[in-house]
Parts: C-alpha cells; structure tokens; sequence
C-alpha cells in the first residue's frame, strides 16, 4: 500500500493548499479501491481511474490521478486532456444534423483564423461562447426542416433576435453576423442574410454604478482574489473573460505593467499603486496558498490551482465578490463612462482601456454630447 500510506501522511491543512478534509477522504476512499484491486505497484490506467469514479459521488478522478502520475503509476490517456471548450464544441456540432454540421465547423475555422482569408484568432473558449449562443436558433432551424444554412432567409434571422432584448440581443445577432459573414467569406452561401442585422452594441446611454454600492466594493471583497478582481474592473476596466485569460507570466512587478489578452492583441495595463499593492499581495498570497500549482493563470481557486488540467478561473467566482446589485460589466462600463466625463477625449480612453474608436467616441459623446453634436454626420 505504498502510494495509499504516502497520502495519507498527507495531512489536510488548508493553510497548505492542500484539499478540504470531505476531498481529502474522496480521494483516499479511490485509491484503496483501485490499489485493492491493482497492487501497489501496478500502473493504473487514467481511464480507469475516472471510469471508477463515475460509479460513485464520493470518489474522485483528478487529484488521484496527479497524485500516481508523480509518482511514475499513472498510464496517461490523451483523450483525457483535451481542451474541455474543444470537446465541449465537438459534443455540440456533432449533434447538428449534416450539412448544418459541416458549416458550422467551416465558420469556426474561420474564427481559428484558417481560412481564406487570416483573422483575428479565437481561443476555444470564446469559440464555445459563440457556438453556446446561437446553438438554439441552429437547432429550432434544422427542427423546422433546414437542411442547409443556405436556405435561412433575413426574415428567419430577425425573428431569431426578435425575441430577444439587451445584452443576449446583442450578443445573438453579432454571433450570427460572425456565422454567415464567414459562410459567405468562404463560398458557402450566396448571400448574407445577416449582412443588414442591427447588433445595438452602441445604442443607448451606459448606466453609472450607484455610489453608495460603489463605496463598499473593497470591504465585500474579503479576499486577495477578491480585491484585485475588484481594482482590474473598477480602476482598469478590465472585462471579466479578460481577467480570467491573465497568465501569471503576463505581470510583471517590476514594471508595474499587466498585458491583457485579446485574441492574438495584446492590451498592457500601467499598474498604479493601489493595483500594484493588490497583485503583489495576491502573488505572495497564492505561493504561500498553493505552493506546488503548476496552473499558468494568474487567477486561481481551491478548484483549479491544482487542477492537472490548468482550467482558468470560473467566471462565477469573479462575480461573487462583487455585492448584490452589481456586475462586473456594469462596473465596468461604469468607470470608462467615468473617464470620459473627466477627460473628454477618445484617445485616452483607447489608451487607458483598448478600447476602439467607435466605442470610445460613443462615451465621449454620452459624456460630453456638446462636442459631437455638431460633427458631420
């Protein structure tokens, strides 16, 4: 019972970054099954492990497994180690009907940047965002008797964001403007009934953050994790899916400088102090925490800083630390509005926050409505 006697020496101290007590026995619980029924001294088959612990809510796949894996009894299993986005998408097309199928993956290879022509490159998880909103309408198109996406006219595209309001609205028809702008990029319809689809991503005027909520930002945010969430949003502006793709290797102290990744842009931040003290602290804090993660992302949680599979953090976990009644967008939006009504001018706000023209002259007009109302139209 080797390996079984090395964890349980293992004692589970959270100061440590080791596992809570209930985890602690789940993955004892496994190995006295699978070294039961093995020996001690027999590599263990990856799939075995999680096909185990599929059988039983109190047994656990992932920290046995890097446990035998560092002690040379693990046969690894490629599957195993996909991009969980990438199979997540490959479960979702695969259960179009064809040719829907076949061109739905031929638009992803145009956000892979694989086309005809090269783009901008999408990660899998913003790939698996894009496919997860506009899954439905695919779905209600090829129930209704589409059998190709080139038969979908501009009226079935309207009455697929007709339904819809705000931000799903919003995001609904920049997916589908994606889709068939790629479709007919790549020769696969004759016409992009999306072509005329308002998006609405600049209608309206950004709603400011009420400042008695504003004010107890810091003291809601009991953790490191917490505070510095809290100081990229509501000082840098930084959006919630541009937090969690920050890599440890992308601040550096020394600078006081954070490079934000967008795809393949990179946006770098100036760390002001406050932040700096923030990152600083958060740093030191996740070493002494979970000294042995090997997980690149600068955000982590008792989840994922052990995780062989080094997942970014859950987006929820972000949103918690916030109060109720605000968001990390709103907070957001919140502080380029802000900057915008102290400065007034376009180019700061794409400097300060990598922000585009477009969007940075609709601030500077919702805050300043004086200067624009007489540029030409």
């Amino acid at each position: 019972m080797g390996p079984l006697h090395a964890l349980s020496d293992v004692h589970p101290d959270p100061r440590l970054g080791l596992v809570p007590v209930r985890d602690y026995r789940k993955n004892i619980h496994t190995l006295t099954i699978l070294m039961y029924w093995l020996g001690a001294e027999t590599a263990v088959l990856e799939r075995d492990v999680h096909d185990l612990a599929q059988l039983d809510p109190n047994l656990a796949a992932k920290p046995v497994c890097q446990f035998l894996r560092a002690r040379g009894l693990l046969v690894d299993d490629p599957d195993l180690h996909q991009d969980a986005d990438l199979v997540w998408f490959k479960a979702a097309v695969d259960a179009l009907p064809q040719p829907v199928a076949s061109e739905v993956r031929v638009w992803v290879d145009v956000l892979r940047s694989q086309g005809r022509r090269e783009g901008e490159f999408r990660s899998w998880d913003g790939i698996r965002r894009y496919l997860a909103y506009v899954q439905p309408v695919l779905s209600d198109w090829t129930a209704s008797g589409v059998t190709t996406l080139r038969e979908i006219t501009q009226q079935q595209v309207e009455d697929a964001v007709n339904g819809l309001s705000g931000h799903a609205r919003r995001q609904l028809a920049i997916v589908l403007r994606s889709l068939f702008r790629s479709l007919k990029q790549q020769r696969l319809v004759f016409r992009d009934p999306a072509r005329n689809l308002p998006v609405g991503d600049l209608k309206g005027m950004p709603r400011s953050v009420p400042s008695d909520l504003l004010g107890g930002l810091l003291d809601h945010a009991a953790t490191p994790l917490g505070r510095l969430t809290v100081a990229l949003v509501a000082v840098h502006a930084v959006s919630g899916h541009g937090i969690r793709t920050i890599r440890t290797a992308d601040v550096d102290l020394a600078r006081g400088t954070v490079e934000i990744r967008r795809g393949l842009l990179r946006h770098t931040l100036c760390l002001e102090q406050f932040t700096h003290r923030l990152a600083a602290e958060w740093l030191a804090y996740r070493h002494r925490r979970w000294p042995a993660s090997m997980n690149p992302h600068l955000l982590v949680s008792q989840k994922t800083a052990l995780d062989p599979d080094q997942p970014a953090v859950n987006i929820g976990t972000l949103r918690r630390v916030l109060p109720k009644g605000v968001t990390l967008d709103g907070l957001r939006l919140d502080r380029i509005l802000h900057e915008a009504n102290e400065c007034g001018d376009p180019l700061k706000l794409m400097r300060l926050f990598g922000i585009t023209e477009k969007t940075a002259m609709h601030y500077v007009g919702v805050a300043h409505p004086e200067k624009t109302s007489r540029l030409l139209r």
